[in-house]
């Protein structure tokens, strides 16, 4: 997977890629719009009082709209 970019493609379609990283089970390299970044697994999208967030393995979930790109990683 190219990195993909929430502003590029849209929320709704950066859902898709990061549902398809919960179900291929690849870890992404995650870039933040604070400037964090970090490599783990989602393992979640869920969506709670009308706010999406990603579930990661090792991190806290994060708000799905703090997600500037994903990248798949090399498996």
């Amino acid at each position: 997977m190219a990195r993909m970019c929430q502003d590029d493609v849209g929320r709704c379609d950066f859902i898709d890629v990061l549902e398809e990283a919960v179900l291929r089970r690849h870890p992404v390299a995650v870039e933040l719009r604070a400037g964090e970044a970090f490599t783990d697994q989602v393992t979640d999208v869920v969506t709670e009082q009308g706010d999406d967030f990603a579930v990661f393995r090792s991190h806290a979930r994060v708000p799905v709209g703090d997600i500037l790109s994903v990248t798949r990683e090399p498996s």
